[in-house]
C-alpha cells in the first residue's frame, strides 16, 4: 500500500467513526453514559491547541465587568457605562454585565431547563437528533461534525426564532448603536437581529480532561453573542496572546462581540478568539444567545453587508469588501479553526 492509499484508508477510518458517533443520536452524553473510560481518538485534539490549557495564574488581564444599576434612568451612570462597554468592546471584544435586571432565579431556571432536556430519557431526546438546520428546533452534537479536524466535547440543544427583532430599548447598552457614533435604530434597521438562535450547550465531565476541548478556539459568526454560564467555569478568551479565564459570576451575562461587528464597524469593535476547556467536574451547562440577520430561502434578494458607510472617512477607509451572510457563513464553516473568518475579506 503506497502513501495515498494509507491516507485515503486513515480518512475513510476517521469518517467511519465520526458517524458511528452520529448515528448513536445520544451525543457526548451518550458515550459517558455507557461508562467511557476512555477517549475515542476524535475527541483528541492536537497537542498545540492543549499545552496551554491553564490560563496564566499571574496574568495582569481580567474580563471587563460593567454594572448597569440604574442605567435606565440616570443619564450619568448611562453614560459612564456607554464609555466602559465601547473600551470593552474595542479592546476585549468580551465583557461581563451585572444588575442587568433580570432576576438571578430566571436565569437558574434557564440553566436548569436545558440540563433537564439533556438529562432527560435517551429514546426521548433521540426524537430531536438532526442535522437539518432548517428546524426551528434540534438536538446535535458538534454542528461542524463532519467538516471539523477534531470533535468537540459537548452536545447542544437549539432554538431558532425568526422575524421577531426586540425593540431597541430592550436590548443590552452595547445594542444601542451610542458606542459606534450611530442612531438607535441602525443596526435593527439593517436586520442584525431578525434572526435569534438560543443554543443549550452541555458538556459531560471528561474522563480526560487534558486530551479534549469543550469548544476550539473560534470567533462567533454572528453580530453580538450573549452568554449565561454555570459555576464550573471553563471558558477563556485570547487576549493579546494570552489565554484569560472568564470567572463565573452569579447572575452575570457575558457578551462578546461577532465577526460580522467587527465587519460593520471596519474593526473598531473585536471579534476574539475564545474557547471552552474539558472539565472532570460537570456537566458544565451555557446557554447562548446569537444574534443574527434573517434565514433566506433560495431565490430571495440577498443582504451584503460591509463596514457601515456613516463610520468610514478619507482617515477611516473601509478595511472590508461586503458580503452576504450566506457567502460568510459558507467560508466560516469551510475554514476550519484558528484563522478569522474575515481575512478574505480583507481590502
Amino acid at each position: 500500500m503506497n502513501q495515498a492509499e494509507a491516507e485515503i484508508g486513515s480518512q475513510n477510518e476517521w469518517y467511519a467513526e465520526i458517524k458511528a458517533f452520529d448515528d448513536t443520536k445520544l451525543g457526548v452524553k451518550g458515550l459517558v453514559d455507557a461508562g467511557l473510560t476512555k477517549i475515542p481518538r476524535i475527541f483528541i485534539h492536537p497537542q498545540h491547541d492543549l499545552h496551554d490549557r491553564s490560563a496564566c495564574e499571574d496574568s495582569q488581564f481580567s474580563i471587563p465587568i460593567i454594572d448597569l444599576q440604574a442605567v435606565s434612568t440616570d443619564s450619568n451612570l448611562r453614560a459612564k457605562a456607554i464609555e466602559k462597554i465601547q473600551n470593552a468592546c474595542e479592546t476585549w471584544g468580551f465583557f461581563q454585565i451585572v444588575n442587568h435586571g433580570i432576576p438571578k432565579t430566571d436565569l437558574e431556571e434557564m440553566l436548569a431547563a436545558i440540563r433537564r432536556f439533556h438529562e432527560q430519557d435517551a429514546e426521548v431526546k433521540k426524537e430531536f437528533y438532526t442535522r437539518d438546520l432548517r428546524n426551528k428546533t434540534l438536538f446535535l452534537s458538534n454542528f461542524d461534525l463532519f467538516q471539523a479536524p477534531v470533535v468537540s466535547w459537548r452536545d447542544t440543544f437549539a432554538l431558532v426564532m425568526d422575524s421577531i427583532p426586540p425593540e431597541p430599548e430592550s436590548l443590552p447598552v452595547i445594542c444601542s448603536n451610542e458606542g459606534i457614533g450611530l442612531n438607535p435604530n441602525h443596526l435593527k434597521d439593517m436586520e442584525c437581529a431578525e434572526r435569534i438562535t438560543i443554543l443549550g450547550q452541555y458538556y459531560p465531565a471528561c474522563p480526560k480532561p487534558e486530551l479534549t476541548l469543550g469548544a476550539r478556539s473560534h470567533s462567533d459568526a454572528d453580530f453580538m453573542t450573549i452568554l449565561l454560564q454555570d459555576q464550573i467555569g471553563g471558558l477563556q478568551v485570547l487576549h493579546e496572546n494570552q489565554w484569560v479565564d472568564v470567572p463565573p459570576i452569579p447572575g452575570a451575562l457575558i457578551v462578546n462581540i461577532g465577526d460580522f461587528l467587527q465587519l460593520l464597524s471596519n474593526d473598531k469593535l473585536k471579534s476574539v478568539n475564545h474557547r471552552v476547556i474539558a472539565k472532570q467536574e460537570g456537566p458544565r451547562i451555557s446557554v447562548a444567545c446569537f444574534f443574527r440577520t434573517k434565514f433566506f430561502e433560495p431565490g430571495d434578494d440577498l443582504k451584503c453587508y460591509g463596514p457601515i458607510k456613516e463610520l468610514l472617512s478619507e482617515e477611516n477607509p473601509p478595511m472590508y469588501k461586503e458580503t452576504t451572510a450566506q457567502d460568510f457563513l459558507k467560508h466560516y464553516y469551510s475554514k476550519g479553526s484558528g484563522a478569522s473568518a474575515l481575512l478574505h475579506l480583507k481590502l
